[in-house]
């Protein structure tokens, strides 16, 4: 028995094949990887971070809360930090000795009032406007005994 082949059914597996060999190679080239990932850049702007009281602290409602932020800018320095109780702004502190300073550790108060969660927010500004992230934490009001 004499087998003919058909050119058709040829080129349709050559295609087949070509095709698999083109996926897999397209699969492949998506699990390699270095093994150290790219490290994203950090923008160049002012930190600010709570030193008291920390996340989650318990505090006794009508309580003068003193509240100690740290912030610090590589760039040309800080101006200002900003706080802010549950989003409104509360209290603004500046550099007394320059108007702008590299590292500013700044005391301010809140009169604690209002039993249950607030969240107390910091925000640290340069002289020309540029803002860090805002840091915030939460605390939780209770009422005296």
């Amino acid at each position: 028995m004499c087998r003919v082949l058909n050119p058709f059914h040829a080129a349709n597996r050559t295609r087949r094949a070509v095709s698999m060999l083109v996926l897999i190679a397209l699969l492949a080239g998506c699990n390699l990887h270095s093994g150290t990932p790219t490290p994203i850049p950090t923008p160049n702007i002012p930190t600010v971070q709570f030193q008291f009281p920390t996340n989650n602290s318990t505090i006794l409602e009508g309580v003068d809360l003193d509240i100690d932020l740290l912030a610090t800018d590589p760039g040309t320095g800080i101006a200002r930090v900003e706080l802010l109780i549950d989003d409104q702004p509360h209290q603004e502190g500046k550099p007394e000795v320059s108007p702008e300073v590299p590292t500013f550790t700044v005391k301010m108060n809140w009169l604690v009032q209002g039993v249950g969660t607030h969240s107390l927010t910091a925000v640290a500004y340069r002289l020309d406007g540029t803002a860090s992230a805002p840091q915030t934490i939460i605390v939780d009001v209770v009422a005296r005994q």
